[in-house]
C-alpha cells in the first residue's frame, strides 16, 4: 500500500540520518534537536511507534522500541513545552503501551508524567507553559500575553493525565486536570467564548482573543473526547463542549460571499476573517460530537462539519500544489487562499486529512477518500525528496522551496490518518479508541473493560 511505503520511507531516512535526534532534516541529511522538548530526544521515534505498529511495519517498530529501551533518557535539563511533551511523548508512549502491552512504554510514560507535575505549582493550579525537566522550575512563554498560560496548552492534558492516573493508581494526575476544568467552569466567559490566554496567578483572562485555530484549538477537541473516552459518562465535559460550540456557532461561524462556511477569529469583539490550517481539525470534531444530539441537532452538526471540511478542502484545491496554506482568508475577493507570504507555507500538517477520516467514517461519502488521495499524490509530488519528506514554503508555486524539516507529526498524524482513511472502520474503531491531538490512540474506558479482562 502506497501510504505504508511512504511511512517506511520517512522512517528509514530518519533512522539512517537522524536516529535519536528529534526530527530529520531531509535535504541536508542530518538531525534536528530544537528547543521545544527540553533536552528530550527521539521525538520522531516516540511519535512514530503506534503508526509503525498499526501499519504492521514490524521490523521498523522493533527498531523504534529498541531505541526507547536502550537510548531514551529522561534525565535531562532544559526547558520543555508542557503541551508538546504531553501530546507527543506521553501520548505516544501511552498509545504504544495500550496497543502492545509492553511495560517499557508504560514505565517511561509514568516517569515522564511525574516530571511534568511541578508546572502545576501555581496559585490557581493552571500550569505554566514551560518546564525545566531537570529542576522542575516552570515559567510562562516569553511571547505569551503578560505571563499567561495558553488555553490549547493547559486544556490539552486531560486525556493523557487520566490515563496516567489509571495506569499508576496515583490520583494526582487526574486531580491536576480536574482542577483546570473547575477553574474554567468558574471563570466568566465573554459571550460564552473561551479566550486564548489565562493568568495562572489570578485565574482571569488576560485578553479577549478567541480562536479555534492555534492557541485555542485542542481545548475544544479534548472536551468532546473526554466525554467519549469516559464511555459518555463525563457529562460535565459534554455540557462544556455543547455550550462552547453553541457560542462558536453564534459568534464565529460565517459564510463567505462564495458560499464557503468558515470559522473566523475574534479579537475583543472584532472578527478577523481568517482560518488557520490548525482550525481545520474542527470539521472532524464537530462530526464526532454530532452523533449524540437528537436527530435534528445531529443533522445540523453533520451539515456544519461537512461544510467546514469542504472549505478546508477548497484551501487545498485552490493552490497550485494541491496542498493547503498555513492560514487562509475571506476578505474582499479572496476566499480560502493565503494572501500574505508568511502564511503560504505547508509543513506536512495533518488537520485537513484528520477531518477527512472522521467524515469518511461517519458518512462513508466516497469523496473524502478521493480528497485524501489528492493529498497523497501532492505529498509525493511536492514534499518527497531524496531522503524523506519536507515541508514547502509556498503552496502556490509548483516549483516549491523545501523547508528541510520532516516534522515528527508527519509520521504520528498525517500518514496515520491517511492510512486509516483507506482502512476498514474496525482498524482503531471510533467506538473503542479516542485519538489524542497528536493522533495517538487511547482506549475508551468501557466500564466492563476491567471486569472482562479479569474473567478470562
Amino acid at each position: 500500500m502506497k501510504i505504508k511505503e511512504m511511512m517506511k520511507f520517512a522512517w528509514d531516512n530518519y533512522k539512517q540520518y537522524a536516529l535519536g535526534k528529534n526530527e530529520l532534516r531531509p535535504l541536508t541529511k542530518n538531525g534536528h534537536i530544537g528547543n521545544m522538548f527540553g533536552g528530550l530526544r527521539g521525538a520522531t521515534v516516540v511519535d512514530a511507534l503506534d503508526t509503525l505498529y498499526i501499519m504492521e511495519l514490524e521490523e521498523e517498530f522493533q527498531e523504534a522500541k529498541t531505541w526507547v529501551e536502550k537510548s531514551f533518557d529522561l534525565n535531562v535539563n532544559g526547558e520543555a513545552s508542557l503541551f508538546e511533551v504531553n501530546i507527543r511523548y506521553i501520548g505516544g508512549l501511552l498509545a504504544a503501551y495500550y496497543l502492545t502491552g509492553e511495560e517499557v512504554f508504560k514505565s517511561k510514560a509514568l516517569e515522564l508524567g511525574e516530571k511534568l507535575l511541578p508546572a502545576f505549582n501555581t496559585p490557581t493550579g493552571i500550569p505554566r507553559g514551560v518546564i525545566n525537566l531537570g529542576s522542575g522550575m516552570s515559567w510562562s512563554w516569553g511571547w505569551a500575553s503578560a505571563g499567561s498560560s495558553i488555553l490549547a496548552e493547559f486544556g490539552t492534558l486531560h486525556l493523557e493525565f487520566l490515563h496516567l492516573t489509571e495506569l499508576s493508581g496515583n490520583p494526582v494526575f487526574a486531580e491536576k486536570v480536574l482542577n483546570i476544568r473547575k477553574v474554567l467552569k468558574r471563570v466568566e466567559k465573554p459571550q460564552g467564548l473561551y479566550p486564548n490566554f489565562l493568568s495562572p496567578v489570578t485565574g482571569n483572562w488576560v485578553q479577549h482573543h478567541v480562536s479555534i485555530g492555534g492557541l485555542g484549538d485542542s481545548f475544544y477537541e479534548y472536551l468532546i473526547k473526554s466525554w467519549l473516552m469516559s464511555d459518555k459518562k463525563d457529562s460535565e465535559a459534554k455540557k462544556m463542549y455543547d455550550d462552547a460550540l453553541e457560542a462558536i456557532e453564534k459568534h464565529l461561524v460565517k459564510k463567505s460571499a462564495g458560499g464557503l462556511t468558515y470559522i473566523a477569529e475574534w479579537r475583543g469583539g472584532i472578527l478577523d476573517h481568517k482560518m488557520g490550517h490548525l482550525a481545520c481539525f474542527s470539521g472532524g470534531m464537530i462530526a464526532l460530537g454530532a452523533e449524540h444530539g437528537g436527530e435534528e441537532r445531529k443533522q445540523h452538526y453533520m451539515d456544519l462539519a461537512a461544510e467546514i471540511t469542504n472549505t478546508c478542502h477548497e484551501s487545498y484545491a485552490r493552490s497550485d500544489t494541491k496542498l493547503g496554506p498555513e492560514a487562509f482568508r475571506f476578505d474582499a475577493g479572496t476566499e480560502a487562499m493565503a494572501t500574505r507570504l508568511s502564511e503560504r507555507y505547508y509543513i506536512l500538517r495533518p488537520e485537513v486529512v484528520e477531518s477527512y477520516v472522521y467524515m469518511w467514517r461517519l458518512t462513508h461519502d466516497v469523496k473524502y477518500r478521493q480528497w485524501g488521495w489528492e493529498v497523497v499524490k501532492a505529498l509525493e509530488k511536492h514534499c518527497r525528496v531524496e531522503a524523506g519528506f519536507s515541508g514547502i514554503r509556498d503552496v502556490y508555486t509548483t516549483v516549491p522551496t523545501h523547508d528541510n524539516m520532516q516534522q515528527s507529526f508527519f509520521l504520528a498524524e498525517t500518514l496515520k490518518y491517511l492510512y486509516l482513511l483507506f482502512c476498514e472502520d474496525d482498524v482503531l474503531s471510533l467506538d473503542d479508541w479516542v485519538f489524542n491531538t497528536e493522533a495517538h490512540p487511547l482506549p475508551v474506558n468501557h466500564s466492563n473493560f476491567k471486569a472482562k479482562a479479569s474473567v478470562q
